[in-house]
């Protein structure tokens, strides 16, 4: 029986970040020259079966510095830590390896500059996630505002709305983001804002490659862990932009056949730490199951790459 046709869109840019890359790559390097057991604080990158691929290798994975011995290694994850994470390191004499991503730092420099200059925060991120609680962490207890939505903007008592200044996390939804950044500017008219936004290349290239493909899509299948922030936020995207059917899934077996039974099209991408590995995964599981016909929606070329840490770099 001849399989049915089907038109499968290929997202581009998709999968790792140069942030994600770097952070995977501090990891191994840090086992390659330390040797295993090497303890990080927190999931490296929100996917599973990145962490189990650096678990298997000699990587332990803890959610607190208290779970690390003091003679062996850290590695704090590339989302960011509170700075009371490295100076409590710093405290026990533990060699330590920071692998927060460049453009997650960058946000906790402008913060720590607005505070110098006498400014309070306002930070737009989702309570609770890693990136936010590092951000917050940057600066003294009640210096840092959170807000999630648009409604939490009219909740506010800042210390003097006149001195006020506005980061964000870097994987939120650049649609979603922009509404809250109106609702404060429209309440808060001498807020600052930082220099060049903080939502990062790699989140708003893959949001607009979603974009682009959603309005071709029966469906759309997002490659991703469901604690990653940027993978939901292009499950969000996907629907939005006219895919109703958008879905997180971490592997092929993940797949509800049942729900694209007759679809003649579907758009894959993948979240910032989501291998290429579990991208071609997917597609050979539609290969095994349709007569596909791929095509790619490329609306980005990223060539962004950063350097892991100096330590790292020296005689591995």
């Amino acid at each position: 029986m001849p399989k049915p046709p089907l038109t499968l869109y290929l997202a581009a840019p998709r999968g790792f970040c140069a942030g994600v890359d770097r952070a995977i790559r501090i990891v191994e390097l840090a086992l390659e020259k330390w040797g295993a057991p090497v303890f990080v604080r927190h999931e490296i990158v929100h996917n599973r079966f990145v962490v189990d691929s650096l678990r298997e290798k000699g990587a332990v994975f803890v959610e607190e510095l208290e779970e690390c011995p003091s003679d062996r290694p850290v590695i704090f994850s590339a989302h960011g830590v509170p700075k009371s994470v490295p100076a409590a390191a710093e405290a026990r004499q533990m060699l330590y390896v920071d692998a927060t991503c460049p453009l997650v730092s960058k946000v906790h420099i402008e913060a720590a500059r607005h505070h110098a200059n006498g400014l309070q925060m306002v930070m737009i991120g989702h309570a609770g996630h890693p990136e936010t609680l590092g951000t917050m962490g940057q600066l003294p207890p009640g210096e840092v505002l959170l807000v999630e939505t648009a409604d939490d903007v009219a909740h506010l008592t800042p210390r003097d709305p006149q001195q006020l200044a506005y980061i964000t996390q870097t994987t939120l939804s650049v649609d979603d983001t922009a509404g809250i950044v109106a609702a404060l500017q429209a309440r808060f008219p001498a807020i600052v804002g930082p220099h060049k936004e903080d939502i990062c290349y790699a989140t708003t290239n893959r949001q607009h490659a979603v974009k682009a493909m959603a309005p071709k899509c029966d469906a759309i299948l997002v490659i991703g862990a469901p604690n990653s922030s940027n993978s939901k936020r292009l499950v969000e995207v996907g629907r939005s932009a006219g895919c109703a059917y958008s879905q997180l899934v971490q592997r092929a077996i993940d797949i509800d056949w049942r729900a694209l039974d007759g679809i003649t099209s579907i758009g894959i991408t993948a979240g910032a730490s989501a291998p290429e590995l579990l991208v071609n995964e997917v597609i050979e599981a539609f290969g095994a199951r349709f007569d596909l016909t791929v095509e790619q929606v490329e609306t980005a070329v990223e060539n962004v790459e950063f350097k892991v840490p100096k330590v790292l770099r020296e005689s591995v």
